[in-house]
């Protein structure tokens, strides 16, 4: 009786905290339901108390203004591409850095890993100064490789994918070793297949970091045409007499990209994410 009594008890508390996942599930999406239902009313409609949930009619003519009056397409394009470049670059350096940190042995290893980790709790507002005159002088501004270079080096991602490799048996290593496999073998073949939901996990992270890296891209894209996407819709909302329609809608183009990649690669960040709390 006290086994069914427990067991009755897991249940309901199991009921609760689903309802309240539910619950809080639903409050954080309310925000993204509110802007594209607002992303297809007139200015007007956006401002009316009390306020309509759904709109009355679909009225496109906010896409419509935003992809034909503005460069909302090049925008889009340079955001992604700036986006997945220095995403799929800064992952495979991570992912270099990470396994020589957790399965090689050179001299000073934890010293600089040490390094590595303390470099984390430095904002990136405090160098940005520096690295602006350094890009200055390269002159680099308003090009791509200001936008990417300079964010390649993540040690968030070195520390994350450490983790991962380090759970790995050092025994497959071994074997591989004796079969005459070199290092980059071994890496690129039997490591990195292993620690894929870890690098899918990373790249979301990355990808959304760097698609909403504002002040950076602020900095150095100098023309319009190398705006990208969440500099341009910034610049929509400092305009005078702004259309507030035209702001919702570029806010919700934004934002989709960041949607799809998460819902594309989710199975490998809940993987990623799980396997990364625990160590063998």
């Amino acid at each position: 009786m006290k086994l069914f009594k427990r067991l009755a008890r897991m249940e309901k508390m199991d009921l609760v905290i689903t309802i309240l996942v539910t619950i809080l599930a639903i409050c954080s999406l309310l925000p993204l339901f509110w802007l594209i239902t607002n992303s297809l009313k007139p200015s007007t409609d956006i401002y009316k108390m009390p306020p309509d949930i759904l709109p009355k009619t679909m009225y496109l003519d906010n896409y419509k203004e935003l992809f034909n009056n503005q460069p909302a397409l090049r925008w889009t394009f340079n955001s992604f591409f700036v986006s997945f470049v220095t995403t799929t670059l800064s992952v495979i350096f991570s992912a270099l850095a990470a396994y020589a940190f957790a399965k090689l042995h050179f001299k000073g290893k934890n010293i600089l890993f040490a390094l590595f980790i303390g470099s984390l709790m430095i904002p990136k507002e405090t160098f940005i100064v520096p690295l602006f005159k350094l890009v200055v002088a390269f002159d680099w501004v308003d090009t791509y490789q200001a936008l990417i270079i300079p964010n390649l080096a993540t040690c968030f991602g070195v520390f994350m994918l450490k983790s991962f490799f380090e759970s790995i048996p050092n025994s497959i290593r071994e074997s591989a070793k004796l079969d005459g496999a070199s290092e980059w073998t071994i890496f690129w073949k039997l490591m990195l297949p292993i620690a894929k939901p870890g690098i899918g996990a990373l790249f979301i992270l990355n990808f959304v970091t760097f698609w909403n890296d504002y002040l950076w891209q602020l900095l150095m894209a100098r023309s319009k045409e190398m705006n990208t996407l969440t500099v341009g819709v910034a610049g929509l909302m400092q305009e005078i007499n702004p259309n507030m329609g035209l702001k919702v809608a570029g806010a919700a183009v934004a934002a989709m990209p960041m949607i799809l990649i998460f819902i594309m690669f989710q199975k490998y960040f809940t993987k990623g994410i799980a396997a990364g709390a625990v160590k063998e």
